[in-house]
């Protein structure tokens, strides 16, 4: 069906709690459009709380509409204040 895969990135410098990237979310073709991202996110969220999680940050291809459709009606929101930058190796 799918799955999300979450790591813990580091610690909230003002909280000294943990924050997990969300680095992969995967649903098949077959099983997309039936809620199954849906389920699987409410699950990384879960995990989150369950660890003492202040957040959960992700990303997503620009072109990614439907990721990002879903993530905000979720209730994430866009960094507006941060470029992220990546050094591929």
């Amino acid at each position: 069906m799918g799955q999300p895969n979450t790591k813990c990135l580091s610690f909230s410098s003002a909280t000294i709690k943990r924050v997990w990237i969300l680095s992969d979310l995967f649903v098949e073709e077959t099983y997309r459009g039936n809620g199954c991202a849906k389920l699987l996110m409410s699950a990384a969220e879960n995990f989150a709380r369950e660890t003492g999680a202040v957040r959960i940050i992700l990303a997503t291809q620009i072109s990614n509409v439907a990721a990002q459709s879903l993530y905000e009606l979720r209730g994430y929101a866009k960094d507006k204040e941060f470029y992220h930058y990546a050094l591929r190796l």
